[in-house]
């Protein structure tokens, strides 16, 4: 009785997580097609790789280098 509490809790955890998975991807999904529309759609056939496809290591790396930059200045600002 014992064990298959067990798994029926095991069973319930693993929908639970899936749907929780389910609902962060449909939230992730409509965002992607949207920016790439946005880039092709203002008419410039000279855009960067890394502005076409956000996720490319490129785009990666300069946001990093952005939110580096921000997190610089907040600390130089809240040390004053």
């Amino acid at each position: 009785m014992r064990g298959a509490l067990s798994i029926i809790g095991l069973v319930i955890v693993f929908a639970i997580v899936m749907i929780s998975a389910k609902n962060q991807m449909a939230a992730v999904k409509p965002s992607a097609p949207a920016s790439v529309g946005s880039s092709s759609s203002n008419g410039s056939s000279t855009a960067s790789p890394s502005a076409a496809n956000p996720r490319s290591p490129q785009a990666v790396g300069q946001q990093v280098q952005e939110l580096m930059q921000q997190g610089e200045q907040r600390a130089s600002e809240a040390g004053n």
